[in-house]
């Protein structure tokens, strides 16, 4: 596993990102909740969902979880959509 990933219990998980958000001050920009999770030593992969948001103020975690929730989903559509995509030439 490489250093930085997913070492600490890491990954894209709301949980992850909520712990490494953990006593920001609202509002946040976009910006203030990225360097806020690498002041708190976020995994790469909990930056890049950040760096994914939209470049917008947040007023609350659960509406930073909402915008997760967003990136998350259109995320793991794309990843379906590539593999029925493959499926199909395959077949």
């Amino acid at each position: 596993m490489a250093p930085g990933n997913v070492g600490r219990g890491g990954g894209q998980s709301p949980a992850n990102v909520t712990k490494n958000l953990k006593g920001i001050s609202f509002p946040a920009s976009k910006q203030d909740l990225i360097k806020h999770a690498q002041h708190e030593h976020a995994d790469r992969e909990v930056i890049s969902q950040l760096q994914n948001f939209e470049e917008r103020e947040y007023g609350s975690m659960a509406d930073v979880m909402k915008s997760y929730g967003k990136e998350h989903q259109g995320s793991s559509r794309s990843k379906s959509s590539q593999q029925q995509s493959q499926q199909s030439k395959k077949g």
